[in-house]
């Protein structure tokens, strides 16, 4: 199972960058240099109070794009749905998974890696279980 590391952000710092539009196909030309102010705060978290990072390690939801070092923010003002990624404690850890409600009028719900060499599991009635929060943002790390 993977686990993530909850860790607690400060979100009232703002973070101003100037950046251009970067294409990935053909070099575009020095007018497409427009600078504009990107603050993290303002763009990415939408709810300080209930924001969060989380470290993320293991490989379970490596088919969704999240790998083991990937830093995750978890809001847990958002309200998850069907197939939200979600962090829930459940057993005594946290862990990230696919939420599945299509099971839920029959009493229970699934957590479903996005990995198959892990197993779905099953949450029912009754287990030590809490949706603790959606995750709505990944950050990623490819130098140092």
């Amino acid at each position: 199972m993977s686990n993530i590391k909850i860790k607690r952000g400060v979100f009232d710092t703002k973070l101003e960058l100037q950046h251009a539009g970067i294409r990935a196909g053909f070099p575009s030309p020095a007018e497409d240099y427009v600078h504009e102010t990107l603050d993290f705060n303002r763009d990415y978290i939408l709810h300080p109070e209930a924001s969060f990072y989380g470290d993320v390690e293991g490989d379970s939801m490596k088919d969704a794009g999240i790998f083991n070092g990937d830093r995750v923010i978890i809001d847990r003002a958002v309200e998850p749905h069907n197939g939200s990624i979600i962090v829930a404690f459940w057993n005594g850890e946290f862990t990230m998974k696919y939420l599945d409600l299509t099971h839920k009028k029959d009493g229970y719900i699934e957590l479903k890696p996005a990995n198959p060499d892990y197993p779905v599991f099953k949450v029912e009635a009754g287990d030590n279980f809490e949706v603790w929060g959606v995750v709505v943002h990944l950050i990623r790390t490819f130098e140092t």
